[in-house]
C-alpha cells in the first residue's frame, strides 16, 4: 500500500497482516480523493476508525492543514504511529499538521469537538459488520459542532450494504460503487 498524490506520493504504508484490517483499496482511495478533489487542501479532516492511516494520511500528502486520525485497536495504533513516523520524518510542519489518537471513535470525536476543532471532511470505515455504527455516528456528527458549515461526511461499506439516505440531519447526496466496496457522501440538511 502506497501514498497515492501529493508530497509524499509513492511512500509505502506498513499494514496489519491477515484479516483485522480491511485497508482501503489504493484505487478506492483514488476515487475517493478525486471526488473531493482541490477541498482537500487546506481542510481538516478526520479518519476513523483508521487502521493503518491510509485515508487520513493521502488527504496530509495532499495538503490538508490538519488530519486526525481515529484508531482503537492496540495492534493498529502501533502500526499507524509508524506510518506517520515514517511520513513525517523531519519535516516540523508536517508533525504540527497530522495527530493520531487511541480511543473509540465516538470518544476521539467527543475530544476533537472538545477542542474547538471544525472539521471539513470525516471519513468513516468501521468494519462492515457493524454498519449501525454509520448511523449513530451521523447522528452524534448532526448534534455536534464538530462539523464546518458545508462539511462532508464519506462512509466506506460493503457494495451490498443498504445505507439511509438520510440519517442525523444528513443526506445522501453521492454513492459510488467499485467492486464489493462503496463510498456514501453525506451532507448536511
Amino acid at each position: 500500500m502506497r501514498i497515492i498524490a501529493g508530497v509524499h506520493r509513492g511512500r509505502v504504508l506498513k499494514t496489519l497482516r491477515g484479516l483485522s484490517l480491511r485497508p482501503t483499496s489504493d484505487r478506492l482511495r483514488e476515487t475517493l480523493f478525486d471526488v473531493l478533489g482541490a477541498a482537500v487542501e487546506d481542510s481538516v479532516f478526520i479518519d476513523c476508525y483508521a487502521g493503518s492511516g491510509a485515508v487520513g494520511l493521502e488527504a496530509l500528502s495532499r495538503g490538508a492543514r490538519q488530519v486526525f486520525l481515529i484508531e482503537q485497536n492496540a495492534a493498529a495504533s502501533r502500526i499507524l504511529l509508524g506510518n506517520l513516523a515514517a511520513l513525517i520524518a523531519g519535516e516540523n510542519s508536517a508533525r504540527k499538521k497530522a495527530e493520531a489518537l487511541r480511543a473509540s471513535v465516538r470518544k476521539g470525536l467527543r475530544v476533537l469537538e472538545q477542542r474547538g476543532v471544525r472539521a471539513d471532511f470525516c471519513f468513516l470505515d468501521p468494519p462492515y459488520a457493524a454498519l449501525q455504527e454509520y448511523t449513530r455516528t451521523l447522528e452524534w456528527l448532526a448534534a455536534s459542532r464538530l462539523m464546518a458549515r458545508g462539511g462532508v461526511i464519506v462512509l466506506e461499506h460493503g457494495r451490498g450494504e443498504a445505507l439511509q439516505e438520510q440519517a442525523g440531519g444528513w443526506a445522501r447526496e453521492r454513492l459510488l460503487v467499485q467492486g464489493s466496496s462503496a463510498l456514501s457522501f453525506y451532507r448536511s440538511v
